[in-house]
C-alpha cells in the first residue's frame, strides 16, 4: 500500500494536469497569450524583494530620503521588468513542423517553427525535463527553425509530452515559462538486434529446381551483341570465323526468397523477438534480398525495397499497440 503522501501527490498532480489541458489544449500550433503564460519571481527576484523590504525599514526607522529614494528605484525597475519578462513570451507562435521514425534507444528529432509576428523574443529557453535545455533568439517577423531531440525507449507511437519554454529576459528578477503540447507524434520501431539470418524458407522450388538468373557462374551459351555488353564476354572466336558479334551468357541460381515469421522466430519475449526481426529486415535490405513478413496474421512482399522495408518496420512497431 503506497503513503497517503504519495497518493495525495498523485491526485494533486492528477488535477494540475487535467486543468492545464483544458487550458491549453493539444495543438500543433500555438501562439502564447496571458491563458499560456506564467510567471513568478526568481530566487533573484525574492532576495531583491527581501532586500528592498529591509531597505524600507531601515529608510522608515532613519528617516533616509536617499535609502527612500534607492527602495522605490529598485521598486520600480522590478515592477517594469516583470512586464518585459512577460511580454518576451507573449504574442510568440509556436509550430510543430514534423518529424520522423527512429528505432528504440535513439533520440527523435523534433522540427519546430518559431514565428515573431510583432516583436522580438530574446533568450528563450525549450526544452523537457530528459533533455538539454536548447537557447535561441527570435528576430522580428523571423521564421526561426530549431531541432529539438527527446530520448525514445519503447517502439510504438511516442509523444513527448508538453515543450516547456520559458525567459529570465532582461533581468533575470522573474521567470516567465508556458507548457505547449504541440501534438507530436512520432513512429519508434523495435531496436533491432544484429544476429545471423535465419534458414531459408523456399516457396513454390523444389530441391535441386531452382530457377536461375542471369550470374557469372554457369556457361549457358551465345546471345546475339547488344551494345553495353562487356567486352570479356565476347565470344571473338566466332567473329573471327565470320559468324557475326555474340555474347557468353552466363546464369546462377536465382537466391530464394527469405521469409520471416514472428511465430518461428526464437526469443526470451516478444520484445527480443520483434528486434530480431527488425534487424533481420535492415540486413536484407542492405542486402537488397527480398524478403516477405508473417505477423499477426498479416503478410507483406515478398519484395525489396523502401516501401517495403517501410511497411514491416510499421507493422514490427505496432505490433500489438494501438494503430
Amino acid at each position: 500500500m503506497r503513503p497517503s503522501g504519495v497518493q495525495a501527490g498523485g491526485r494533486a498532480s492528477g488535477l494540475f494536469q487535467r486543468w492545464l489541458k483544458r487550458r491549453i489544449p493539444a495543438a500543433s500550433q500555438v501562439r502564447l497569450n496571458h491563458r499560456q503564460i506564467f510567471i513568478i519571481p526568481s530566487r533573484a527576484g525574492l532576495a531583491l524583494l527581501l532586500l528592498l523590504g529591509v531597505m524600507l525599514i531601515g529608510a522608515i526607522n532613519y528617516q533616509n530620503s536617499l535609502v527612500y529614494a534607492v527602495t522605490f528605484l529598485l521598486g520600480s525597475l522590478f515592477w517594469v521588468s516583470l512586464h518585459h519578462t512577460y511580454r518576451n513570451l507573449a504574442s510568440l507562435e509556436l509550430h510543430a513542423s514534423g518529424s520522423h521514425a527512429v528505432f528504440a534507444g535513439e533520440a527523435a528529432p523534433l522540427h519546430i517553427r518559431l514565428l515573431a509576428p510583432r516583436h522580438e523574443h530574446q533568450a528563450l529557453t525549450l526544452g523537457w525535463p530528459q533533455t538539454q535545455p536548447q537557447r535561441l533568439d527570435v528576430g522580428k517577423d523571423s521564421d526561426t527553425r530549431v531541432d529539438l531531440y527527446h530520448p525514445t525507449q519503447q517502439r510504438g507511437w511516442f509523444s513527448p509530452g508538453r515543450l516547456r519554454i520559458e525567459t529570465r529576459y532582461p533581468l533575470g528578477w522573474f521567470v516567465a515559462w508556458s507548457l505547449v503540447d504541440l501534438d507530436w507524434k512520432v513512429l519508434v520501431y523495435p531496436k533491432p538486434l544484429s544476429v545471423p539470418l535465419p534458414p531459408r524458407r523456399r516457396a513454390g522450388a523444389e530441391e535441386g529446381d531452382q530457377p536461375l538468373g542471369e550470374g557469372v557462374d554457369d556457361f549457358q551459351g551465345l546471345r546475339n551483341y547488344q551494345p553495353g555488353d562487356s567486352r570479356r564476354r565476347l565470344d571473338w572466336r566466332a567473329y573471327s570465323r565470320g559468324q557475326g558479334l555474340h555474347s557468353k551468357v552466363f546464369a546462377e541460381p536465382v537466391q530464394d526468397t527469405l521469409w520471416l515469421d514472428l511465430e518461428q522466430t526464437p526469443g526470451a519475449d516478444l520484445e527480443q523477438r520483434l528486434s530480431y526481426l527488425c534487424g533481420w529486415v535492415m540486413q536484407l535490405e542492405q542486402q537488397s534480398r527480398p524478403y516477405g513478413l508473417v505477423i499477426g496474421g498479416t503478410s507483406f512482399g515478398p519484395a525489396v525495397g523502401e516501401q517495403q522495408r517501410d511497411q514491416c518496420l510499421r507493422a514490427l512497431a505496432l505490433y500489438g499497440r494501438p494503430a
